[in-house]
């Protein structure tokens, strides 16, 4: 789509308003809204500008103009406002360069793709993520000086099978770990997911599969067709944001957070993945699971910088009470056809031409500018350095013996740990200057500033086991 199809659609749709979507450094999308009468073919010459200095590890008060540079192949109505508004995705730009600015994720995003085409390894990347999400009725939470508690609830939830409701309680709901996957009225969220995949059809994703998941209390994926990185990233956002109102509008609300619930599974973000050059799948071969070397390459690749790709792929503190053995979580830095204890599968495809690996540690908190442009450095420097992944392990690695399970390595306990891997194992990020030092140094930074906030706070757990001590 060009300028000029934008300002066509706008007329057509006789829309009122622009929105500019930028993405900020954790991952949260962020907007600001302009009239129609602004927009004109220069608009996509000029941008918009604004205060970055309000943006959480972005600019300084004293250096804080930028511009949000729309991109017009990006165009949708959106399908949630009240006035017809036509969102456009925007990258960051310097306004003393006119460049990308280089903590700006999506500007960081592209830098990765033409990364890949200047290695020579590939000339595109696929991705495909699954993303996990629970519905909830009610969130409260409460955190103070001398407390802290939430609550979640969902009239699914195991917990309510007890409980008195004004019209009955029906009985049926997935018990815990029963959620994947009955038909209704166990699954009494079909028609909210149905809601939600018409949703990002209409802002221009591929549907391709809902489900509710395995977890009880509202547990659910919705799945759209693999993209290449940037749009993809794109698409992740937009899926977010899709799901969110639509739930919002049915009063319940939504969540992508890894771990809201205890004792059951938690929300991930397997992330699929291919490399292509000249229309020719690269990771089909005659290798194990029907790999080629280059695939084995990747992987191994991947394996080798896992825990400082943990610091974007599982970016919240909460990413980490996920990934403990028992729920579905792999924690074992291995790979396998089929195994999903395994933190990397092949998946089995009947065409050689949609051979993929799947990375099954990610999940959704992460920036997925970022994750992607991760992985996909790591993979392209196992390529590039030959790096052998070892044998596959087809046994379930949450029933090893003691010193087999030893020799397997595992992805991050904790997001200061992968931190700390990132801080030392950086360099195969800043290949082709996709990552900088002063993005790394910042993300850091910032993150930081969740661990403190979390070490500082005292747990519930932490009275039960030492208050009267």
């Amino acid at each position: 789509m060009t300028p000029a199809d934008v300002l066509q659609l706008i007329k057509e749709k006789e829309a009122k308003f622009v929105d500019l979507r930028f993405t900020d450094t954790i991952g949260k999308e962020q907007h600001v809204t302009v009239p129609t009468r602004l927009v004109d073919e220069g608009f996509f010459k000029d941008g918009k500008m604004f205060d970055g200095s309000s943006i959480s590890g972005w600019k300084g008060i004293n250096e804080s103009d930028m511009i949000l540079m729309p991109d017009p192949d990006t165009a949708v109505i959106d399908p949630f406002y009240e006035q017809v508004t036509v969102n456009l995705r925007c990258d960051v730009i310097e306004p003393m360069t006119m460049q990308g600015y280089e903590r700006d994720p999506r500007s960081l995003a592209k830098r990765a793709e033409a990364y890949l085409k200047s290695s020579g390894v590939a000339d595109s990347a696929l991705f495909g993520p699954e993303n996990e999400f629970f519905i909830f009725d009610n969130v409260t939470v409460s955190s103070g000086i001398n407390g802290c508690a939430y609550e979640v609830d969902s009239y699914e939830g195991a917990w309510n099978s007890g409980k008195t409701y004004e019209d009955g309680n029906k009985g049926h709901r997935p018990g815990v770990k029963g959620g994947y996957f009955p038909v209704p009225p166990v699954d009494s969220q079909q028609d909210i997911r149905t809601a939600m995949s018409m949703a990002c059809e209409e802002m221009g994703l591929k549907f391709e599969v809902h489900h509710h998941e395995v977890a009880t209390a509202g547990q659910g994926e919705i799945n759209v067709a693999a993209n290449t990185l940037t749009k993809k990233a794109d698409e992740v956002q937009i899926l977010k944001y899709a799901l969110q109102n639509v739930a919002h509008g049915y009063g319940k609300t939504l969540t992508f957070m890894p771990k809201p619930i205890v004792g059951d599974n938690g929300n991930g973000m397997h992330v699929h993945q291919s490399l292509q050059k000249d229309g020719k799948p690269l990771f089909a071969g005659d290798k194990y699971g029907g790999l080629s070397d280059t695939a084995l390459f990747y992987i191994g690749g991947i394996i080798k910088h896992a825990r400082a790709v943990n610091a974007f792929t599982n970016a919240s503190t909460n990413s980490y009470k996920r990934l403990v053995p028992g729920f579905e979580a792999p924690v074992k830095l291995a790979y396998s056809a089929r195994n999903r204890s395994a933190s990397i599968r092949i998946p089995w495809i009947a065409n050689p031409k949609g051979r993929r690996i799947e990375v099954r540690f990610p999940d959704a908190t992460g920036n997925p500018y970022f994750m992607f442009a991760a992985m996909l450095l790591a993979g392209i420097d196992g390529i590039l350095n030959k790096i052998h992944p070892g044998d596959p392990a087809d046994k379930d690695l949450y029933d090893l013996e003691p010193e087999e399970d030893k020799k397997i390595p595992t992805v991050c306990h904790s997001l200061d740990m992968a931190l700390e891997h990132l801080d030392k194992d950086r360099g195969f990020l800043k290949a082709g200057g996709v990552f900088t030092d002063d993005l790394i140094d910042a993300y850091i930074e910032l993150k930081m500033k969740e661990v403190t906030r979390m070490r500082m706070t005292t747990h519930p757990i932490e009275i039960e086991m030492y208050y009267s001590l």
